[in-house]
This record gives C-alpha cells, sequence and structure tokens, in this order.
C-alpha cells in the first residue's frame, strides 16, 4: 500500500530549499507513495517542475507581496490573517482544505513549518522536519526554541555543524538518535547540460560586463553571485567591496543572480554606491549556469547559511570560489583545498577578491583539485536515503 504522505512549504519561490525539494520529488518513484504538497502561496519558478502526479494544493494564490504600497496592503493583510488562523486552528484547515485526509507522515520541508507539523490535529501520523539553515544564527531560535524539533520522529539536516548543534543540544540518547544528515539531492547531470545553453539574454549580459579596454583588449575579471536576494546572501557586503576594490584601481565587474524581497534594497545601494555601470543585478533566471560558466569567480558573500547549495553547483561547474567561513563551507570546500575560504565579514571578501585580483595564479591549486574531485554523493544516494527514512517511519 502507498504511503500517504502530507509535504509543508511557504511557496516554490526561487530559493535552495525549494529547489532541493522540487528535485527530490521529480526523482521520487510514484508508484510507491501518494504525495500532497500544500503551500501557503501557490508561486514560484519551480510549480512547473512538480510531477504532475503530485497533488499541488495551497492557501493562497499569487505572486508574493513584497512591498507595502497601500494598493497591495488589503491582499497582504488578507493573506497573513487567513494563514495565522488556520494556523491557530489546524482542525479548520485539515477539514475544509484537506478534506479529513489522513496521513502517515507529515512533512515540514523548511524549519518555519515547526509549528505547524506539530499541532497537527492528526496524532497517529509521523512527523518529518527538514532543516537547511544553522538555526544559531536566525533570529529568534534559542536553544529552547531549537530543542522544540526533538518533539519531531525524524529531523533530517544537510551539514555537520547543523548536525553537532543539535546533538549537543540533546538530551537523551534516543533524541540524538532523531538527528541523521542527508546530502541534498542535486542534479549534477543537469547543471551540466544547462550549463551548455546559449541565450541572446545571456550573450547581450556577458557583453555589457566584459566591456574590454579598447587600449589593451584586457578583458575585466567578472566575479559572480547567485542567491535569493535576502539579507542573509549578504549581496550588501559584496557590493561595497567592490566599491573599495574599484577605488583602489582594481578593474572588475560583478553580476548578482537571483531575486528576492531584498531586490530594490540592494540595487538602491548599488546606485549609491555609484558602481551601476560595473554590476549588474540580473534577477531571477530559471537557468543560472550559463553566467556562472561565463565568469571567473564565484564569491559566495552569505552571512550565514544550512549548507550552501549554490556552492555545490560551482563545484561541479570547476569555478574559481571564494567563500565566507559559514555553515556547510569548510565541509563542501574540504577545508580549502577547493576554494578560497575567507573571514565571515566585509574584510574577508575584500581580502578574497583582491587575491583572485592581483594574484589569479594562487587558484590555480585549487583549479587541479576540482579538475580530480568527484562529489561525495549522487542524486540517486541522496533520494534513497530520504526515502529509507520515510519508509522506516
Amino acid at each position: 500500500m502507498k504511503k500517504k504522505i502530507l509535504i509543508r512549504i511557504g511557496s516554490l519561490r526561487h530559493g535552495g530549499a525549494e529547489k532541493v525539494l522540487v528535485t527530490f520529488l521529480k526523482n521520487l518513484p510514484k508508484d510507491k507513495y501518494e504525495v500532497d504538497l500544500l503551500l501557503n502561496l501557490y508561486s514560484g519558478k519551480y510549480l512547473t517542475d512538480v510531477p504532475d502526479w503530485v497533488n499541488v494544493m495551497y492557501l493562497n494564490r499569487g505572486e508574493m507581496i513584497t512591498t507595502n504600497r497601500p494598493k497591495d496592503l488589503p491582499k497582504k493583510i488578507y493573506r497573513v490573517v487567513y494563514q495565522q488562523l488556520l494556523k491557530k486552528y489546524p482542525k479548520i484547515l485539515y477539514k475544509r482544505k484537506l478534506k479529513n485526509r489522513q496521513y502517515d507522515i507529515e512533512f515540514a520541508a523548511i524549519h518555519g513549518f515547526m509549528d505547524e507539523v506539530l499541532n497537527s490535529p492528526l496524532k497517529s501520523s509521523k512527523k518529518l522536519m527538514w532543516i537547511h539553515n544553522d538555526l544559531t544564527q536566525v533570529s529568534g531560535y534559542t536553544p529552547e526554541k531549537i530543542r522544540r524539533f526533538f518533539n519531531y520522529d525524524k529531523v533530517m539536516v544537510i551539514s555537520e555543524k547543523i548536525q553537532n548543534t543539535f546533538l549537543s543540544l540533546a538530551k537523551t540518547e534516543e533524541e540524538k538518535s532523531k538527528i541523521v544528515r542527508i546530502y541534498n539531492p542535486l542534479d549534477t547531470d543537469e547543471i551540466l547540460t544547462k550549463s551548455e545553453v546559449r541565450s541572446q539574454k545571456l550573450e547581450d549580459s556577458v557583453t555589457t560586463l566584459q566591456n574590454p579596454d579598447l587600449e589593451t583588449q584586457n578583458l575585466e575579471p567578472v566575479f559572480i553571485s547567485v542567491g535569493t536576494v535576502f539579507p542573509q546572501k549578504g549581496f550588501d557586503r559584496l557590493l561595497r567591496v567592490h566599491k573599495r576594490l574599484l577605488d583602489e584601481g582594481f578593474q572588475h565587474k560583478v553580476l548578482i543572480v537571483g531575486d528576492g524581497y531584498d531586490f530594490e534594497n540592494v540595487k538602491k545601494l548599488k546606485t549609491e554606491l555609484g558602481v551601476d555601470e560595473s554590476a549588474t543585478m540580473l534577477g531571477f533566471t530559471d537557468n543560472p549556469y550559463p553566467y556562472f560558466k561565463s565568469a571567473d569567480f564565484y564569491v559566495l558573500s552569505s552571512r550565514y547559511e544550512g549548507f550552501p547549495t549554490v556552492l555545490f553547483e560551482a563545484i561541479t561547474l570547476k569555478k574559481n570560489i571564494i567563500a565566507t567561513n559559514v555553515s556547510g563551507v569548510n565541509e563542501m570546500l574540504e577545508n580549502g583545498k577547493l576554494g578560497l575560504i575567507t573571514e565571515n565579514s566585509e574584510d574577508g571578501i575584500y581580502n578574497g577578491m583582491k587575491q583572485a585580483l592581483t594574484n589569479p595564479e594562487s587558484f590555480k591549486a585549487y583549479q587541479k583539485n576540482l579538475q580530480n574531485y568527484e562529489m561525495p554523493f549522487n542524486l540517486e544516494n541522496s533520494v534513497n536515503s530520504i526515502m529509507q527514512i520515510i519508509d522506516q517511519l
């Protein structure tokens, strides 16, 4: 008999956790499970990637409202009140929206849905949590609050650092046994195939970025950073470092690929810094890999992470990498064998980018290691590991 699973997540917008969830669903055998995917907001670029056998449901639909414009406020308030109401009175949600369906497993795909799943009126279902962030760096997550995750039957974490956080907070062997580390399912073949795709938008942006000095015909080095535009990702730090290096005479370009609620703030900062000519914010693209490929260096400027999936993409594409020392980076870059790990600060990013501009030869050792590197996991193993957890619950 097929296991019935309810998965909860906010939307399928362009974040790492959302992409990983959809990759997992695409590689799940449809004859083994019945999956209901409940979104708070029916929105996002990954909606079209969800397999058609997965039943997608939602509380609200339409694009995410990231501004406080007067005309948007009524809809924004309605959505928030509606979601809070269903969170407070889950029996209404399960009766009206879910039609009293029974589930074997209720699965929170991100940490923000801790309460929604724990407060489920279905007492017999097993509860599964997937944590993608270093919660010690997330506002409001005290040790007491993090300990509430032990109320789940199983907690999947994506890095050694997150695993160690939970193990240090566990009070019994049973609690320790609930924590399991799983590598994110990532499709490396898809990354390599998509990186070969050429488009007019790509050609135009690369031409704009490279903008060769006509006298010397030297192409300026291009630094790329990819991710959802949240304060967590540190794109503001990247732009300030970019300005600092330009002021010191180091000519280069910066390309930021991604969208998010902080997009307009970062774009405004770019203009205030006077770097609109040398820094480009591309917005969201469903295929960032050709841009990765055309750049000289990949920069991870994050303030905190769980296990930055984007680094595996950069490793797959054999990019020169500069990354702040956040959760998962040492693990992924093998303690500095595969890329330059900098201090988690603006000065750290500055020193890393300056090294790339003044001593690009120093990246040859990373390149040599990248050429011979084999991923410590593959897509099939990751999906099988998660299926094994689901089957054993």
